[in-house]
C-alpha cells in the first residue's frame, strides 16, 4: 500500500512539474473553482472558412486526446417519401470500405490508433467523428475524408447492409420511446418532411438501390453544408492545414444550380393512438409547436421544461422532489417515468411531455401534465424560475463533459447559428429569464393551442382529443372589482343561493344579511356595496336600462380550484340552513 502511495505521489509531482493537461483538468474540476470562474476560463472556439465554403472550428483544451469529425446539414428532413432512410443507410455503409482501403484495412487502421470511429443521423444533421490520441489527429482527418468522400458503395456491400438495416429496424420497434416520438412527429408534422423517421420505413430499406445512395450523396454532401469540428488537444492552424489538404476538392456546386431548399413544416394539432391491451404499460407523448433553434424564445421554454423536470420510479426523493409534477407522480404512483422535452429544428420545434404509466393512470397523468403547462402560463413563481434556471445551467455544463460532446456541440452550433454559442452567453440568456417572461412565452406557445398526441399500448383510458384540447386553457370567472376570486366566490355564492330562496325563512335571511353588512363594509368599496346588495335580491334589481356601470375583472382559475370553492360555498350554505332550522326547532319546542 505504501509503495502505491509513493508511486502516486511521484506521478503527481511529475505532472505538476511539467504542467500536464491532465493535472490542469483535475484542477478545473475541483470544488474550489466557482461556476463563474469555470465560465470565464472556458477555452475559445476558433472558426475558419475555406474557399469552397467548408468551415473549420476547434476548441483547444490541452488534453492528450481529441475528437474530430464532420458535421453535415443533412438528415431525414431532406429526404422524400421515396428515399426516406437513405441517410441512415449511408451511415451503415460509411465504414464498409473506401476506394483506398477495404473494410478490413480501414478497421485495422482505426484499431492500430486505439481510436473509436462512429456516426449518427438525425432529422437535420449527420455526423461522422473519431475519438483518438491528439498525436494521431492527422491520420484521423485523413480517414474521415476517405469515409465521406470515397466510400466504395459496392453492390455487394449494399445488399449485405440491407439485411443489417432491416434487422436494426426490427430491434428499434422494441424501443417504445423512440417509436412514440416518431409517431408524435408523424402526426404533428403530417404531410411535411419532418414527419419522416430517421430510419425510414422497412419498405424503403428493401427497395433503396446504390443509385439512390449516390444521388443522395451528390445532392447533400457539399462543402458549404459541412463543418470540420475538433475539441481536445488540437491546434487550430494544424487543423485548418489538414482540412485544406483533404477537403479542398470537396464540391460546392449543385447540378443545374438546383440548391435544395427546405420546405416549411406545418404543425397540425392531432392525435395518433396504437392500442395494444397486451402491453403492460402505456407510452404517451403530448406536445405543442415549439420554438425554432434560432428563436430567442428557446431559452424561456428550456427554463419552463426544467421547472417541470423529469421523474423515474427508480430515482430517490419521492414526494420531496422539487418538481411538483415529479413529487405528485411519486406520491400517488401516477407513472413509471416522465420527462419534459423540447426538440428544436431550423424553423420550428416540438415542446412536450412524454410519460410511461399503467392503463389505470393515463387520465391522471394527462390531466396533471396539462395542469403543469397551465401553471407555467399563469402562476409560475420566482422560486420556480430560480430553481429551473439552476437546473438548466447544471444540465448545459454537465452535457459538455469530455471532448466528444464538446466537438458535437461545436459542430451543431456552427451549422445552426454560424458560430458557437459560448457557455457564458447561454448563462447570460438564462439569467435574463424572469417569471413574467416564462408566463408570456409559455402562453404564446402553449395556452389555448391545439396539441399533438401519440400513444402506444393499453390506451383505452386516454381522453378523447376534444377533451384534451379543452384542457389547454383554464375556465374564466368574473368577479367584482379587484377582489380575490376565492374570496368573491366564498362570499357571494351563499348570498346568491339565499337570494333565490322564498318561504318563511326570508325574515331570518334578512337578519343574517344585516349581520353580514359589516363584511360588505370591510371587504368592498362603497361604490360596489349597492351592486352586491342588488345582486342578492333579484326582485329589487333595477331594469336593464337603469343599471349603472359595473366593475368586472376576468381571472384564470383552475377548474379543480373552482369546484373546491363552489363546494365550500355550498357547505357554508348548508351550515347556515342547519343553524336556522335548529333555532326554529328550539323556538317551537
Amino acid at each position: 500500500m505504501a509503495s502505491v502511495c509513493r508511486v502516486g505521489s511521484t506521478v503527481g509531482r511529475s505532472l505538476a512539474k511539467h504542467r500536464s493537461p491532465v493535472l490542469l483538468s483535475l484542477r478545473r474540476g475541483q470544488r474550489s473553482v466557482s461556476y463563474a470562474q469555470s465560465l470565464a476560463g472556458a477555452p475559445e472556439t476558433r472558426l475558419t472558412a475555406l474557399d469552397n465554403g467548408l468551415r473549420v472550428a476547434s476548441e483547444e483544451t490541452g488534453h492528450a486526446t481529441c475528437t474530430v469529425g464532420l458535421w453535415i446539414g443533412a438528415g431525414s428532413r431532406y429526404e422524400s417519401e421515396k428515399n426516406n432512410g437513405a441517410g441512415f443507410f449511408l451511415e451503415h455503409m460509411a465504414f464498409k470500405g473506401t476506394k483506398k482501403h477495404s473494410q478490413t484495412a480501414l478497421e485495422q487502421q482505426v484499431e492500430s490508433m486505439g481510436a473509436h470511429l462512429s456516426a449518427y443521423t438525425s432529422r437535420e444533421h449527420t455526423a461522422y467523428y473519431m475519438k483518438t490520441l491528439a498525436q494521431d489527429l492527422p491520420k484521423a482527418v485523413e480517414l474521415l475524408s476517405e469515409v465521406v468522400q470515397s466510400s466504395s458503395l459496392s453492390e455487394a456491400e449494399v445488399e449485405q447492409q440491407r439485411a443489417v438495416v432491416l434487422r436494426e429496424l426490427d430491434e428499434e420497434e422494441g424501443n417504445l420511446q423512440e417509436v412514440c416520438m416518431d409517431l408524435l412527429h408523424a402526426t404533428a408534422f403530417q404531410g411535411t418532411p419532418l414527419s419522416h423517421s430517421v430510419l425510414g420505413p422497412s419498405a424503403n430499406a428493401r427497395t433503396l438501390t446504390r443509385q439512390d445512395l449516390v444521388e443522395y450523396l451528390s445532392s447533400h454532401y457539399k462543402a458549404p453544408r459541412m463543418v470540420l469540428s475538433a475539441a481536445g488537444g488540437v491546434n487550430h492552424e494544424e487543423l485548418v492545414g489538414l482540412a485544406k489538404a483533404h477537403f479542398s476538392g470537396l464540391s460546392f456546386e449543385y447540378e443545374g444550380d438546383a440548391v435544395p431548399v427546405l420546405s416549411p413544416c406545418r404543425f397540425t394539432g392531432s392525435e395518433i393512438r396504437m392500442r395494444d391491451d397486451a402491453m403492460p404499460l402505456a407510452h404517451v407523448a403530448i406536445a405543442v409547436e415549439g420554438a425554432s433553434v434560432t428563436s430567442p424564445d428557446v431559452v424561456p421554454l428550456m427554463v419552463a421544461n426544467a421547472i417541470i423536470g423529469s421523474y423515474h420510479i427508480s430515482n430517490g426523493g419521492g414526494k420531496n422532489q422539487s418538481s411538483r409534477l415529479a413529487a405528485m407522480a411519486a406520491e400517488e404512483n401516477f407513472c413509471q417515468s416522465f420527462q419534459a422535452f423540447h426538440s428544436s429544428y431550423s424553423d420550428t420545434g416540438l415542446m412536450g411531455i412524454y410519460f410511461v404509466t399503467d392503463k389505470h393512470h393515463i387520465e391522471d397523468m394527462m390531466h396533471w401534465s396539462q395542469n403543469a403547462w397551465m401553471n407555467m402560463c399563469t402562476t409560475v413563481t420566482e422560486s420556480d424560475v430560480a430553481r429551473g434556471k439552476k437546473a438548466l445551467k447544471a444540465t448545459l455544463v454537465g452535457q459538455l463533459n469530455g471532448t466528444t460532446p464538446i466537438c458535437d456541440d461545436i459542430g451543431r452550433h456552427v451549422l445552426n447559428y454560424g458560430s458557437r454559442v459560448s457557455l457564458a452567453e447561454w448563462d447570460a440568456r438564462i439569467n435574463a429569464v424572469t417569471p413574467k417572461v416564462v408566463r408570456d412565452i409559455c402562453s404564446k406557445y402553449i395556452y389555448d393551442k391545439c396539441p399533438a398526441v401519440a400513444a402506444i399500448g393499453p390506451v383505452e383510458q386516454l381522453p378523447d382529443y376534444n377533451r384534451t384540447r379543452s384542457s389547454m386553457y383554464w375556465l374564466r370567472v368574473v368577479t367584482m372589482c379587484s377582489v380575490p376570486v376565492w374570496l368573491s366566490l366564498v362570499l357571494l355564492l351563499p348570498w346568491c343561493a339565499q337570494g333565490q330562496r322564498g318561504g318563511p325563512d326570508q325574515d331570518q335571511d334578512r337578519d343574517r344579511d344585516r349581520d353580514r353588512s359589516g363584511l360588505l363594509s370591510a371587504w368592498f368599496p362603497p361604490e360596489v356595496r349597492p351592486l352586491l346588495r342588488q345582486g342578492r335580491a333579484p326582485s329589487r334589481l333595477p331594469k336593464r336600462g337603469q343599471q349603472g356601470s359595473r366593475f368586472a375583472l376576468s381571472l384564470d382559475v383552475p377548474t379543480s380550484i373552482l369546484s373546491v370553492l363552489i363546494d365550500l360555498a355550498k357547505n357554508q350554505d348548508l351550515r347556515t340552513k342547519a343553524a336556522a332550522n335548529a333555532e326554529l326547532m328550539a323556538r317551537i319546542g
